[in-house]
């Protein structure tokens, strides 16, 4: 599964960890993530991420 990383911060999403803490289930991939989620390291959109 393709990770991806924030270009603000380096916060890595890996979709087999996903972020469960915050109601994202593992296995979601980065398409997958709803509208209103954001990196939980500094609050950045999904748009400030980049495929690794």
């Amino acid at each position: 599964m393709q990770k991806f990383i924030c270009t603000l911060c380096s916060y890595i999403y890996d979709p087999e960890i996903a972020d469960p803490e915050r109601g994202i289930d593992p296995i979601t991939i980065f398409d997958g993530l709803p509208d209103e989620w954001s990196c939980p390291s500094c609050g950045a959109e999904t748009y400030d991420f980049q495929e690794l």
